[in-house]
């Protein structure tokens, strides 16, 4: 198992699998894509080496995630040999959900065990507001396909902002009470181009949390797989409510994900300085090198991120590195 210093175990890998991204978020690429990147992004081969010589170290859960992972052809596959790696119990995927109708069929059938969608309003217009594209009914009848065909762990990413759904928790809650999917809101996060938007839309999540709490709503365990947020259920709804909040106090301290970006650069925190660079190890498919060079990078993993002192690290737009 991967530990740092602080004795923190790590089984969750973040994989990135692209950082471009069709649509344009008001709080991430409000000015779309820039393609300010390389778009030398890891093979299948290059990621074959790298999912294994995490798996050796002890790594449980694959999430793939981008920019938009579905912008790659072969993301059916790369699911395919994340779960066809020893060792690897869950393999997830994070996406906006664009083209999911069409994709959720072959995803299931390669073995995918979990999806997350964003979904930062259930209004149309304000859906289209925020992303730039009016495809929310498309969206949620991938949705509904994946429930059909018997993907249980569904999650709706839904990013707080001041301005564009402060009031919208009553319809998730609508959503939530006859429909088994998990609506988690995710406090917005500063990056290196976002400060402006940030500072006038910045929602804490400890609001809703106090909502919830008064309704009767009760916090679920967290299981040793699980990301950062804290769920909530009611025995009166179907679904359940999710709370990422990094600002609030010790956010950190049950962290349990590292991160790898498209370019095969291991990052230890979202909001870190800097990339370690694997890439030449995983050209060469060199699997006990990638793990020798993943456990060495350890002993750098700070504590906590320093968000609350608005130092952002490396992390110009969410899209980069998956979020």
């Amino acid at each position: 198992m991967l530990n740092d210093k602080f004795g923190r175990q790590f089984n969750y890998l973040r994989l990135s699998i692209t950082d471009v991204c069709n649509f344009s978020c008001t709080y991430c690429l409000p000015d779309g894509y820039q393609c300010d990147t390389p778009r030398d992004f890891l093979s299948k081969d290059e990621i074959t080496t790298l999912v294994n010589a995490f798996a050796q170290l002890g790594t449980k859960k694959v999430r793939i995630t981008g920019g938009e992972p579905c912008l790659r052809k072969d993301v059916t596959d790369i699911i395919k040999l994340c779960k066809n790696t020893p060792n690897i119990e869950k393999v997830a995927i994070t996406t906006n959900g664009f083209n999911l109708i069409n994709k959720i069929d072959e995803f299931a059938e390669a073995g995918l065990d979990a999806l997350n969608v964003s979904i930062d309003s259930l209004n149309p217009s304000m859906f289209k507001l925020i992303t730039g594209h009016d495809k929310l009914q498309q969206i949620i009848k991938g949705i509904e396909r994946a429930q059909q065909l018997g993907i249980k762990d569904i999650k709706i990413n839904a990013v707080l902002a001041k301005q564009f759904n402060k009031n919208q928790l009553s319809d998730f809650l609508h959503w939530i009470k006859t429909n088994k999917v998990t609506v988690r809101f995710i406090e917005l996060m500063e990056t290196g181009y976002t400060s402006e938007f940030f500072e006038l839309n910045h929602l804490s999540g400890q609001t809703i949390k106090n909502e919830l709490l008064a309704q009767g709503w009760l916090q679920v365990v967290r299981g040793k797989l699980n990301g950062p947020a804290e769920e909530y259920f009611h025995p009166e709804y179907q679904g359940r409510i999710g709370l990422i909040m990094p600002y609030s106090k010790d956010f950190c301290k049950t962290c349990n994900r590292l991160r790898v970006s498209a370019l095969g650069k291991l990052h230890l925190c979202l909001f870190a300085e800097q990339g370690i660079d694997l890439r030449s190890l995983l050209t060469e498919q060199d699997i006990p090198g990638t793990a020798k060079a993943i456990e060495a990078a350890m002993s750098n993993k700070h504590i906590s991120h320093e968000l609350d002192k608005r130092l952002t690290g490396a992390t110009t737009h969410l899209a980069m590195l998956g979020g």
